[in-house]
């Protein structure tokens, strides 16, 4: 059984929500991602914060094939990545 870390299981959730596209500042998150607001927030004054992942924790899911690449012809720094199966069953198992 392979143990995650927090910051890595929140990173396999966040791309069992959509591929991950590379950002600024060697961060990783969803295309097009912007900040958003609470349901109940109808003044918009608390906006949530975009998640994102560091290059780091992308590097780390890849090794055990938890996160793959799409595009395998394009550069590996500009591609996107996306869950795998592994990824998916190891979050039903646990999480």
């Amino acid at each position: 059984m392979i143990e995650l870390t927090p910051s890595q299981i929140a990173a396999l959730k966040l791309a069992r929500d959509g591929d991950l596209y590379p950002q600024p500042a060697n961060k990783w998150t969803h295309e097009n991602a912007t900040v958003t607001y609470a349901k109940t927030d109808q003044w918009k004054e608390r906006p949530q914060k975009i998640k994102s992942v560091t290059a780091k924790t992308l590097g780390e899911l890849k090794e055990p094939g938890f996160l793959e690449r799409r595009h395998l012809d394009d550069d590996a720094s500009k591609d996107v990545y996306g869950i795998t199966m592994a990824g998916k069953m190891w979050l039903l198992k646990n999480k």
